[in-house]
């Protein structure tokens, strides 16, 4: 009974003889293979030429013009070709010489003419074993193949999400770190630059409040005015703010203007003018009024609060409170002096230092509160400046910073 051809063993029969090739193919063709025939080495090339994937080629060693040993060698020059055993017919003795020089050429086995049928069979079977086991193993390495790239594709998909999921979480850690920095300045902002003119605010309606029945007209408009005024301040001031913080979230708080210097000290002072009142101490601007500089107005109005603030807590009772500025180079350097407790090497020290301190000291007893150091030297850096200080303990400080001139 035949057995259905398969497709997967090809073999290639050699020999001059067509009777020879006919018996070979005969004795073989109940095996299923699939057989290609050549009557000379020029022909099983030119079959080679065309197809390349047999499981086993019979190639008989005496042949007129190129024998089977030179076909073989020709052969197996591709290296596609290669890996296709070759089994010579011969009807020579099985000569060492000859044999040498048949496996020297590639050959994988010798069969002597006339062959024994089931000697084929069985060699042929072999071979054609061997060719299925192998191309199981090219499909089962193939497979493996293409499994591996599946995984590094998938292993550098997953670190491209990993490390995109990194890039996010960083970019969002960096916004909540921005957005709580931003919290903390803008309550240091409110707590500092509306208690001063709140405060007033308070002196003068409890006042008002206090002495109502004997208070006297000029008095009495003298304290509405007061009211009005720091009302009318604060309301701006909150306006302020708020636009503040919204550039905050769209990180575009940083909005220098040209702005007249002698006019901004002017209005900070007066925003702490109730404050000094209750030490009685006394403001004195000495900046020239032709001095301009490009400044974030909120931001030059927090810094000059904040410095104001602390040198009125440190000045004495009826003390004075400087603003002195001078060009240096393309900034204008701003002094606020005050003629108080001063401040040691060590204080200065702390505050010009690195570290985290968030308020402005006065002296190594006493710490000061408002703004916060950390606010200022933020402020002071966004424009590009630097923070100075001068001061002699008993004798004062002059606290100095520098911005833009425009």
């Amino acid at each position: 009974m035949a057995v259905a051809p398969d497709d997967n063993i090809k073999v290639l029969l050699v020999d001059d003889n067509e009777n020879n090739l006919t018996s070979m193919e005969l004795v073989l063709e109940n095996e299923g293979y699939t057989f290609f025939k050549a009557t000379s080495g020029k022909e099983a090339l030119r079959i080679l030429l065309k197809e390349e994937d047999f499981s086993l080629i019979l190639l008989d060693v005496q042949m007129p013009i190129m024998d089977g040993y030179e076909t073989a060698e020709l052969i197996y020059q591709r290296d596609k070709l290669k890996r296709i055993p070759i089994i010579f017919f011969t009807a020579q003795d099985y000569e060492e010489e000859s044999m040498f020089r048949g496996y020297k050429a590639g050959a994988a086995d010798f069969i002597r003419k006339p062959f024994k049928p089931e000697l084929l069979r069985y060699k042929v079977a072999i071979f054609a074993e061997l060719h299925r086991k192998n191309s199981l193993l090219r499909k089962q390495e193939e497979k493996l193949r293409l499994i591996n790239e599946d995984l590094v594709a998938l292993n550098r998909n997953l670190e491209k999400r990993v490390s995109e999921r990194t890039r996010q979480l960083e970019t969002l850690n960096q916004e909540l770190k921005e957005l709580n920095l931003s919290k903390d300045k803008f309550l240091s902002v409110i707590s500092h630059d509306l208690r001063n003119p709140l405060t007033s605010l308070l002196l003068s309606s409890k006042t008002l409040n206090d002495e109502i029945e004997d208070i006297d007209p000029k008095k009495l408009k003298m304290l509405s005015g007061v009211i009005h005024r720091t009302s009318n301040r604060i309301l701006t001031q909150l306006n302020e703010l708020v636009d503040w913080a919204k550039k905050q979230r769209q990180k575009t708080t940083f909005n220098p203007q040209k702005i007249k210097l002698n006019d901004a000290i002017n209005e900070a002072l007066e925003l702490l003018k109730e404050t000094a009142i209750q030490k009685d101490v006394k403001f004195e601007n000495q900046t020239s009024t032709d001095f301009f500089v490009n400044a974030d107005p909120l931001m030059l109005r927090s810094i000059l609060q904040n410095i104001v603030t602390n040198a009125i807590k440190y000045s004495p009772r009826k003390g004075i409170v400087n603003v002195s500025a001078q060009l240096t180079d393309k900034m204008v350097e701003i002094c606020i002096m005050d003629f108080g407790i001063g401040m040691s090497e060590k204080t200065k020290n702390t505050i010009l230092g690195n570290n985290n301190t968030t308020s402005l000291p006065g002296t190594d007893q006493e710490q000061g509160t408002g703004l916060g150091l950390l606010l200022v030297k933020d402020f002071v850096a966004q424009h590009g400046g630097r923070i100075l200080i001068e001061s002699k303990l008993r004798k004062g400080t002059c606290f100095k910073f520098t911005v833009p001139a425009n």
